[in-house]
């Protein structure tokens, strides 16, 4: 018993020593956290940072005009004007599809609208070196669609002494492709002599390099054929003045002493005509024309082997 209150005692007596010694451990520890490092030695704290200078400094900035300063803005609306517009209705019903068969032949409903146009390629005065005057024409026209036509030509000769020599087309003609036509129809020819009637099978269109070419047979009675070549071309030296050269070659199957034909290379003509169009639809011209003859004296009927004739005419269409 002795034994424990003397424990007790000393337990009781060494509590308030050892809370005594730990307040002045945590003082000296206090005083060492709040003790003041020594400062460190700045190495450049005599130097001086030198300041960069600004090149841009001595330059004045203007400033930035407003390019619209001068208008008046005070009429303008700033709202949009109401839209009245009402759209149509829906259709009821859709459209049905279509082949491919109904499609083309929708298109070419486009190529059935007819039309007309009258051409006189030449309405001219001749003079040859002979001295002979004579008025000379070349005209067609034409009415149909692109596909199909017909057309009406006539050329000829009048001089004082009535018509010498004229012809009149009428043809059917067919588009086989983009340039090119046949022809199918009758020729009439008529003035000194007998009227000859023909049936006319041909071709007509643009070859290459824009060459007007035309190629047209005939058929008459008697066994009479004969084939027409015509080329021409048209020489632009500015939009409005044009140098066109001709040629034309006639064959004949038999003599036909009576209209002054020779069997065989007929005749030959070539031509230069320069013109000035004052529009597509009006253009005077003046030209010179070449013409070679092989019939023999009695059957040409008393005209030239060789002819130049000088031109003056009019081109024009309606």
């Amino acid at each position: 018993m002795k034994r424990l209150l003397i424990s007790s005692l000393c337990l009781a007596l060494a509590s308030p020593l050892a809370m005594a010694q730990d307040m002045d451990h945590m003082h000296h520890h206090g005083e060492a956290a709040t003790t003041d490092k020594p400062a460190k030695h700045d190495e450049h704290a005599g130097h001086q940072a030198a300041q960069k200078s600004d090149e841009h400094a001595h330059h004045q900035v203007l400033p930035k005009t407003d390019e619209h300063a001068g208008h008046d803005v005070s009429t303008m609306s700033s709202a949009l004007p109401p839209n009245d517009h009402v759209p149509p209705p829906a259709p009821a019903t859709e459209l049905a599809p279509m082949s491919p068969e109904h499609m083309a032949d929708m298109m070419q409903m486009h190529d059935l609208a007819t039309r007309g146009m009258l051409f006189f390629d030449r309405l001219e005065r001749t003079r040859s070196t002979r001295g002979d005057y004579a008025t000379s024409w070349e005209a067609q026209g034409w009415y149909g669609g692109d596909i199909d036509r017909v057309w009406l030509r006539t050329e000829g000769e009048r001089s004082t002494g009535g018509t010498h020599d004229a012809r009149v087309e009428v043809l059917w003609s067919h588009a086989v492709s983009t340039f090119w036509d046949v022809q199918a129809g009758v020729r009439h020819d008529f003035g000194q002599g007998p009227s000859r009637d023909w049936l006319a099978v041909g071709v007509q269109g643009l070859a290459p390099y824009w060459f007007e070419t035309q190629a047209t047979f005939y058929a008459g009675d008697g066994g009479r054929t004969a084939l027409r070549l015509e080329a021409s071309y048209d020489l632009r030296f500015t939009q409005r003045l044009i140098l066109a050269p001709e040629l034309e070659a006639n064959f004949y199957g038999k003599d036909d002493p009576l209209r002054g034909v020779r069997s065989g290379l007929s005749d030959v003509e070539a031509g230069l005509r320069l013109r000035y169009e004052f529009s597509r639809r009006f253009a005077p011209y003046v030209g010179v024309n070449w013409t070679r003859r092989f019939a023999d004296a009695t059957t040409r009927g008393g005209e030239p082997a060789h002819e130049t004739t000088w031109l003056l005419g009019l081109r024009m269409w309606f």
